[in-house]
């Protein structure tokens, strides 16, 4: 398995206008953690100009699914977007 960092950067009104689509990118992230896909997310503070969500699988599929599905990207909270693969090699659940 491998490791995928989905990277966003956050539009200016993101703080301002998230709650309207909050609840449904929460939903996504559920559904995408119940399933093993999504690791663990969530924005920086202060500044909250972005966004880290780490996925885990064979290819970066679910990640870019993930942004492409997201409705704080198809509602311009998120300036832009893109995955990386991460080569982890230790941590308290790490599992090579």
């Amino acid at each position: 398995m491998n490791y995928y960092m989905l990277i966003y950067k956050l539009a200016e009104n993101y703080l301002k206008d998230r709650g309207q689509y909050r609840s449904e990118h929460l939903e996504m992230a559920k559904r995408a953690t119940e399933i093993g896909e999504l690791i663990l997310g969530g924005a920086m503070d202060d500044p909250a100009d972005e966004a880290i969500l780490i996925f885990r699988g064979e290819t970066d599929k679910a990640a870019k699914a993930f942004a492409e599905n997201d409705p704080y990207l198809k509602n311009g909270l998120i300036k832009e977007w893109k995955v990386r693969k991460w080569n982890a090699v230790i941590g308290s659940k790490f599992e090579g």
